[in-house]
């Protein structure tokens, strides 16, 4: 038995090389598809030299388009000369290459902008004059010092023949080896990053013709991305879509008519109450802008906050009068004010002075990235925007191919660098499915990456006897009657799908979701309890529409408070004439948060796991939304707890804001492999560890802390218990999009099938990583994942792991579909999303709101009350 006893052993800490392909999978029938990516013709054979670029002062406005100014002014003043012709590349940071040395190793030069180029957003200097203690009002236009003194620092030699060794297979990755690559990385971005519009730290350029409006004062713009990527004896640059939201430009009138929703500029006559302020305010922080009452004007300036008074109602002294914001424009600049009730937007000048100005002068800059999280009509015109079917992405890509136009990039042709214009034509195998093992010995086998549960029954189907019903809303929208229709059917369905429901008659309260929530589930808990003198085992919970604070609220009184499992249900779904494909769904969830099984893969389609006891965990952080500055982060573990590795328990951390690597997984595996033998009734002698949400950049990092942290959690349970150990990366968010090039090889959307797996052409040279496309396409391009082993002590094959890994795929327990990820990953998502509720205090109602920068604790989380500990409350 696992003991909690700690060791006084030194525990072995792993550094080192990862996992090198055992050999190319060759099980499955085998397809060719083609892939977003261009094979680089020709590479640059010389070295490249790479300077550090250092700017002083260093400008107030930090952003990649003064600093891109600055570099061509560098080239315009000293090209020919100092620089001698040559033409360096650089990221708009301070990374700069070149083909050819220049002649010093370190050199400072004056850069000397143009006047009118707008540096610091410093503000005026002369200003009409308030009273003592009060603010100014801009007037003027500031010149700032047009002089830079621009550093080039020559900082390393890159050796490209290591790289083409590299590719070759010959040699391991190095740091002079991702240089290499860094370069040619910059080297194609920087031409488009001079002809269109790119965001700081983004391989992305956007073109401001291609975008849509959305919702509140934003619009979503397409773009591409492009990147190099090392593979089997080549290099490929990656060319996708991509898509961000960005402020809307123009007049900031129109912006805030939208941002309100209103229906015209006239309504902004009306009033502003103070939230409705707030919340504008926060919406508005730290855009630039222009002025329009000043002509010929290109000064930017930057808005700090709106004033507490309209521009009626904020007074000060100029030139020995009391005026109003509205009077001294209409008196200095001939500008009477359409809508003097709104508030003015305040410039933070030197000084803490404060300068005004009102909105109808004000126009938002074009192209000011939105960096907070899109509400739930603006997501929805996102997805709309970039979902788009396969042959139309495949088509918008090559258009963008040609944007790029790498064949004239003067840069590329210095650097000896050629990329094809044909998308490579990659080989593929697409797996078989495995079979699903359902009650009384159903086999299913899916088609196209689904089954259908007619006339199946779950394989361990749970008694649910002491249950209740909470009706959030009134008995006049929602009459009795009509609550127990769909009460029966729910009880119908879930009996015939493998539920056994002897309490056809469940305690039913209405309950108001404006009062007091955790009194009323309270009550309800506790009659339903004693109404079967037992623990209640599930609330159901109806609710009146998809709003997030009420789910949220109910999650996290249920979790951390009652000990109890609840199933949400939208109250839309009575009027809807049948409803049993949806309760049979919901019975899977059910069943699952009562401790039952739903399916399983028997021993032959899980050799790996059946051959030894083996726990199967998924492990992810996730962060805050964009934009928010102090919420912490969320780690999630998830563990397989029984044999055929479809029960699953969770372990939850809240850890600092936006920090990736698991900080206390110590703790959370002890708990995870205590749960395995509590249940397995054995020891894992393998742990098969799945890690979402790493970038390659922080791989050695993440794997070296967290394999130390695993071991040392064995170790702290039994001295010198060692389990073999294969630590796997899982990729969602990358670039790879993959099309079908014969129709046979298309799945009903248009996507290449389910189990479709790619380990060949375009992976990394040596190590061992695949893609699997497990699932099947429902709408738009399909994404597959990207698995890296990092480690692989259990020394699982190529066709093996592909296998397992797509097989597993199948058990996800709340649908009848493949999943595009391995079930333990999608439910650490699950996990972490959930826990973000379980603080108390959160309002959940608008992300714009400043309080969605508030700074909550660890302390400020509930935890999952010790009940659920043995069940699957977040399904």
């Amino acid at each position: 038995m696992l003991s909690s006893s700690r060791s006084s052993g030194a525990v072995p800490s792993y550094k080192g090389p990862f996992a090198k392909r055992p050999s190319f999978g060759k099980a499955g029938k085998k397809i060719v598809v083609h892939a977003n990516f261009y094979e680089v013709k020709q590479l640059p054979k010389a070295n490249v030299y790479q300077y550090d670029v250092s700017i002083s002062p260093e400008p107030k406005t930090k952003s990649v388009l003064l600093h891109r100014k600055l570099f061509s002014q560098l080239l315009q003043q000293y090209g020919a000369t100092d620089l001698q012709g040559i033409r360096p590349v650089y990221d708009g940071r301070a990374n700069m290459f070149t083909a050819r040395e220049f002649p010093f190793a370190q050199k400072t030069f004056d850069v000397r902008l143009p006047d009118n180029t707008p540096v610091t957003g410093q503000p005026a200097t002369t200003t009409v004059k308030a009273g003592k203690g009060a603010k100014d009002v801009a007037k003027g236009d500031a010149k700032p010092d047009p002089v830079f003194k621009v550093k080039l620092n020559r900082v390393a030699v890159i050796d490209m023949a290591e790289l083409h060794q590299f590719m070759l297979g010959k040699k391991s990755i190095t740091n002079n080896i991702r240089q290499g690559i860094m370069s040619l990385d910059v080297l194609i971005r920087h031409q488009p990053s001079l002809l269109f519009h790119t965001v700081a730290s983004s391989r992305s350029f956007f073109i401001e013709n291609k975008k849509k409006p959305l919702s509140g004062g934003l619009e979503v713009w397409q773009g591409y991305y492009q990147s190099v990527r090392p593979a089997i004896g080549r290099m490929y640059v990656n060319v996708d879509l991509s898509a961000t939201a960005f402020f809307q430009g123009g007049p900031l009138i129109d912006v805030v008519t939208r941002f309100l929703k209103m229906r015209s500029k006239d309504d902004l006559a009306r009033p502003m109450d103070e939230r409705t302020q707030r919340r504008l305010s926060s919406f508005l922080k730290g855009l630039f802008f222009t002025v329009t009452h000043r002509p010929g004007s290109k000064k930017r300036f930057r808005i700090a906050k709106l004033s507490s008074k309209s521009a009626n109602d904020y007074k000060f002294d100029a030139d020995g009068k009391k005026l109003s914001v509205a009077q001294f424009f209409a008196a200095k600049y001939n500008c009477r004010l359409r809508f003097p009730g709104l508030p003015c937007v305040i410039h933070a000048g030197p000084n803490n002075r404060e300068d005004f100005y009102p909105m109808e002068v004000c126009l938002i800059e074009v192209g000011q990235k939105y960096r907070r999280k899109l509400d739930e009509d603006q997501t929805r015109d996102m997805l709309d925007f970039t979902c788009k079917h396969p042959k139309e992405r495949l088509q918008a890509i090559q258009e963008g191919l040609q944007l790029l136009n790498y064949a004239d990039n003067r840069e590329m042709q210095d650097f000896g660098m050629k990329v094809a214009q044909e998308m490579a034509k990659v080989n593929a195998r697409v797996l078989s499915p495995p079979k699903i093992t359902y009650g009384r010995n159903a086999i299913l086998v899916p088609r196209n990456g689904t089954w259908n549960l007619r006339d199946v029954r779950v394989a361990d189907g749970k008694v649910l006897d002491s249950w209740g019903v909470a009706v959030l809303g009134t008995e006049k929208y929602y009459p009795k009657g009509m609550v127990d229709k769909f009460i029966r059917e729910l009880i119908i369905v879930g009996e015939a799908t493998g539920l056994s429901i002897p309490n056809k008659q469940p305690i039913t309260e209405y309950i108001n979701p404006h009062g007091n929530l955790e009194d009323a589930l309270r009550a309800l808990w506790q009659k339903t309890g004693d109404s079967r003198k037992k623990r209640p085992q599930l609330l159901v919970c109806l609710l009146p529409s998809k709003g997030i604070p009420l789910y949220a609220e109910i999650k996290r009184i249920s979790d951390t408070m009652l000990g109890v499992c609840t199933q949400c249900l939208q109250m839309s779904f009575m009027r809807k004439p049948d409803l049993k494909q949806y309760f049979a769904n919901v019975t899977l969830k059910i069943n699952a948060k009562l401790g039952g099984h739903n399916s399983f893969l028997d021993n032959s389609q899980i050799p790996l796991i059946a051959s030894k006891p083996t726990l199967v965990v998924g492990a992810d952080v996730t962060h805050p939304p964009a934009g928010d500055t102090m919420r912490p982060s969320i780690a999630a573990v998830i563990g397989s707890v029984d044999r055929f590795a479809s029960r699953h328990g969770a372990s939850i951390r809240v850890q600092d804001h936006r920090t990736e690597r698991l900080y206390d997984l110590k703790e959370m595996m002890k708990e995870r492999l205590k749960a395995f033998n509590g249940v397995a009734k054995a020891k894992p002698e393998q742990i098969l560890f799945y890690r979402d949400g790493v970038s390659e950049g922080e791989f050695s990092e993440v794997m070296e802390i967290e394999v130390n942290a695993i071991r040392a959690a064995c170790d702290e349970l039994t001295k010198g218990y060692r389990p073999k150990i294969t630590f796997i990366i899982v990729q969602k968010r990358h670039h790879a999009r993959f099309f079908p090039i014969s129709n046979a090889d298309t799945d009903k959307s248009g996507n290449c099938p389910s189990g479709m797996v790619i380990d060949t052409d375009i992976v990394h040279p040596t190590e061992y990583d695949f893609y699997l496309q497990s699932h099947s396409g429902l709408k738009g391009t399909s994404r597959s994942a990207h698995y890296h082993v990092l480690l692989d002590e259990i020394g699982i094959g190529s066709d093996a792991l592909h296998q397992l890994t797509f097989n597993l795929c199948h058990v996800y327990g709340r649908c009848t579909r493949t999943v595009s990820l391995v079930p333990a990953v999608y439910y650490a998502h699950l996990v972490a999303a959930r826990a973000r509720y379980h603080c108390k205090g959160e309002t959940w109602t608008d992300t714009s709101e400043t309080s969605s920068t508030r700074d909550v604790g660890a302390e400020g989380y509930g935890r999952v009350d010790q009940n659920l500990n043995p069940v699957m409350w977040f399904m």
